[in-house]
Parts: structure tokens; sequence; C-alpha cells
């Protein structure tokens, strides 16, 4: 491999890094819990960028457990352990912790500077034979030591997904996510102790996907939390205007096909609240195709029809929920939902509330009215 392949690699995983760095910041400002992730990755860009311009070095050959390799390791390592079980909260709340799960590391990291100082020059080892020849030299302690602490680190992120798995508190997606990221780091484990220039790429384009990943998934819960579309009562729309609009102005056109489907769905309940009402027949019946449809629904929010009819299958949900007509997940069915499955997806996507939540709050308020009037 080319020193102008890696370094173009390498410059690609540090712009990566950077742009993540810097969404998640101004994400973080109104969401703390991902100040910690926010740092991190702006740690992981800074560490990248030193590295640009010494990336032609990477195609050399350091030999066997290089110690900056293993100091690489442990930091690496150590701040991926951190997240995501260590903390939504920021570092500065949790000080005391944070510098007692460090102070190994940083112990390390001081000794090895103060002896390089003091002129300890590390040993090119080819061969584990050569470590065994000079296992009395101060550098071979301490890149085992370095090992060590790296190997400690690893076991804490291969623990990750089971801590997570008992948490209510973590997406679920992170556990897949911490199991892949364990992968990683044995891998780089095996490359830190046995170098190979080819791996440290493979390496780093798998870290940044990782990365990329966590971000996007970031977003998504974000993007979930975002307002919806309001449901807005309408009138009839005139043809001519939606004719005029054709021919005139492309938005208005879209906005006028919308207020004639919205109007159809305010006025045809019992269609819609049919588990077998789908985009086709909402397109036979406002005499709209299918494309048009999507065009207009995309226009006013909506990502597809079929989320804009479960948006209308929502509010009938909790309507009749708030009524008493709903009492349980498999009534979802009265309001348009193929099954109670469908029903709970879309009420947590849309409400951030579990539907047995819900059913469950409406439940215990209905007997507390009841108790109220009987006494």
């Amino acid at each position: 491999m080319t020193d102008q392949t890696i370094l173009l690699i390498l410059a690609c995983c540090t712009t990566a890094h950077f742009v993540m760095t810097c969404a998640l910041a101004v994400y973080a400002r109104h969401r703390v819990q991902y100040l910690a992730l926010t740092w991190i990755l702006g740690i992981f860009t800074a560490l990248m960028g030193i590295c640009l311009p010494f990336s032609d070095h990477i195609n050399g050959n350091p030999g066997i457990l290089h110690p900056l390799m293993l100091l690489t390791l442990t930091s690496i390592c150590f701040l991926q352990s951190l997240y995501p079980i260590s903390i939504p909260l920021p570092a500065y709340l949790q000080w005391g912790r944070m510098w007692k799960y460090a102070s190994p590391a940083i112990c390390l990291y001081t000794v090895y500077g103060i002896a390089m100082l003091l002129g300890l020059k590390p040993l090119h080892l080819n061969s584990f034979s050569d470590l065994a020849e000079n296992w009395y030299s101060i550098d071979i302690w301490l890149r085992l030591t370095a090992l060590g602490l790296g190997v400690y680190y690893v076991q804490n992120i291969l623990r990750l997904p089971s801590r997570i798995a008992h948490s209510t508190e973590l997406p679920t997606y992170l556990k897949g996510y911490c199991s892949a990221l364990g992968i990683s780091v044995l891998f780089y484990l095996y490359t830190a102790i046995s170098y190979n220039p080819i791996y440290i790429v493979i390496y780093l384009i798998g870290f940044s996907l990782l990365n990329l990943y966590l971000c996007f998934r970031t977003f998504e819960t974000m993007a979930m939390e975002l307002p919806k579309p309001v449901i807005a009562k309408v009138k009839e729309p005139k043809p001519e205007a939606l004719e005029q609009a054709e021919n005139e102005d492309y938005n208005e056109a879209n906005r006028q096909r919308f207020q004639r489907i919205e109007y159809w769905m305010q006025t045809h309940r019992e269609e819609w609240t049919k588990s077998t009402f789908n985009r086709d027949a909402l397109c036979e019946q406002v005499g709209i195709n299918r494309h048009l449809v999507l065009q207009c629904v995309r226009s006013q929010g909506y990502n597809s029809t079929h989320d804009y009819l479960n948006t209308y299958r929502f509010e009938e949900l909790k309507r009749l929920i708030q009524r008493g007509k709903v009492k349980s997940a498999t009534e979802a069915v009265d309001a348009g939902f193929g099954t109670p499955k469908t029903a709970r997806s879309v009420f947590m996507n849309l409400s951030g509330q579990p539907l047995d939540e819900y059913l469950a709050l409406y439940k215990e308020t209905s007997a507390t009215n009841n108790t109220k009037t009987s006494e």
C-alpha cells in the first residue's frame, strides 16, 4: 500500500470524525448526555490530525510490541470504554470516577515520558525471541505493563454488551454497536502486538465506520423527538383552485392536493379505520395517483403515505383510549392498525411513550374516577 493511499484514508477518517464532532457539539448544547460522546470524538479527531504529517511512517517496520502502538491501544480502549456505560453525564460531574479509571494510564504515560527524558531508547524487537533475550530491560517491562493495561481496558469493552442488556435506560442498538466495538479492539490488540500496515488501515476504516454508525443512530434519536406535523381541520378545496395552482405554482399545487386529501381523511373516518385501507385505497378515493400523493404528503413533512395514514390512526387510537373504547393493545385494530405490534411501534415513534404504559395510565385514571363516583 502506497504512502499516498494511506494519507488519503487517514485524511478521510479525520474529516469524518471532525464533521461528527461539530454536529454532535451543536446537539450536545441542548442534550447534555451527548457531551461526553462529543468530547471523545473530538479527541479522536485531534489524534488523527496529529498523525497526518507522519502517515508515511505507517508503512515502516517498527517490529513487535512497539511502545507507540501499545500506548495508543490504552488510549483508544480507555476512551471507547467510557461511552456508553460510564455516562450520559459529562465528565466534569464525575471527575472522581473518571480520574480513578484513567489514573493507571496516566501513571504509565508519565513514567514512560520520564524514562524517555532520562535517555531510555526503545528496543527494536523483530520476534518474540528478542523479547526473551531482553527481558531484563526497563523498556520491555514498560511495554508489557502497557499491554496488560490495554488488555484491562479491552476486557471492559467486551463486557459492555452484557452491561447494556441489564440497563433499560440505554437504547438497544448500543448492544450491537458494543459487540462490534469489542471485535475491532481485539483486532487492534493483535495489530499492536504484531505490526502490519494493512491491518492498521483496515482498523482505521472499521473504527470510523463504527463511530459513524453511532453518530447516525444518535441523530436518528434526535429526529424521532422532532415535532410531527399537526392535523388541522380543513375545508373542501375547490377544483378550479387546484387546476390553477398546477399551472402556476408547484408548491401551491402540492398544498391544494394535500388539502384535498386532508378533507377526505377528516370526513371518512369509517374508511381508514379499517386495517385493509392502504395507500392504493387512498389514491383511489381522492383520485390522485400514487406519485402525486407521496409528493404532496412529503411537502407537508411526512416521510411517506404510510406514515401519513399512521398519524391519523395514532390520533384515533388516543381518542378511543381516552374515551374508554380501547383498553388493550389487541383492540388497537379498531383504529385501523393491522396488528398490535404495529400499533405499539407507531405509538412509540409518534409519542415517545409505550402504548401499554399509556393504556395503563388511562386505566388507572378511570379506576380512580369510578372510585370517587361511588363514594
